[in-house]
């Protein structure tokens, strides 16, 4: 069975699946997909992504596509640590600029849904971790969109870094006040 906790943002779900260890070190079912839509993801993935950052502090996000290629993820470390972080970007919204943020490591094998709606980023904990995660729609780079990793009105509680790692998209995207968000609460419905 596996350990399900509903987060302070309704439809962000932390997972925990149960690992099944031994000498040679342990099995574990990562996704199943009548086992999640019994749990209420109905999702359909229909992309995988594997992103690797080498140094601590590396910042990825906060991102988001827009409809129609809007995605929902499910998201897991497959190597070393990561904070883990979903911004409630849906109009309307009563958690409507609210984070939750969890580590997810190779260790812990936690996992985080993120349905549509929601800006997604993570900072590495560990040289070399590895982030594995489930799209429910393809890439479309023209429906892209972020919201400053460090805007002071999320005042998100990142862990420290000495000097974060950001990519230059990252670096220069907007404020969530200046974001006109395509995601409505009401929508989500």
């Amino acid at each position: 069975m596996m350990r399900v906790e509903q987060t302070d943002l309704a439809g962000v779900i932390l997972l925990e699946p149960k690992r099944f260890g031994d000498t040679r070190g342990f099995f574990a079912e990562t996704y199943n997909f009548r086992a999640y839509r019994d749990l209420g993801i109905e999702c359909e993935f229909v992309q995988d992504n594997h992103s690797l950052s080498d140094k601590v502090g590396t910042v990825r996000g906060l991102h988001f596509q827009k409809p129609p290629a809007a995605q929902a993820k499910l998201v897991r470390c497959g190597r070393g640590s990561i904070f883990d972080v979903a911004v409630d970007i849906r109009v309307g919204s009563p958690t409507y600029g609210k984070w939750v943020g969890f580590e997810l490591s190779a260790d812990n094998g936690l996992q985080l849904f993120i349905p549509a709606g929601f800006a997604h980023g993570f900072m590495t904990l560990r040289p070399g971790s590895e982030i594995v995660y489930k799209c429910s729609d393809y890439y479309a780079p023209e429906t892209e969109g972020s919201v400053r990793w460090n805007d002071p009105d999320l005042s998100i509680e990142w862990p420290k870094a000495e000097e974060p790692v950001l990519s230059e998209k990252d670096a220069v995207a907007l404020p969530l006040s200046k974001l006109q968000s395509p995601f409505h609460w009401k929508d989500s419905q």
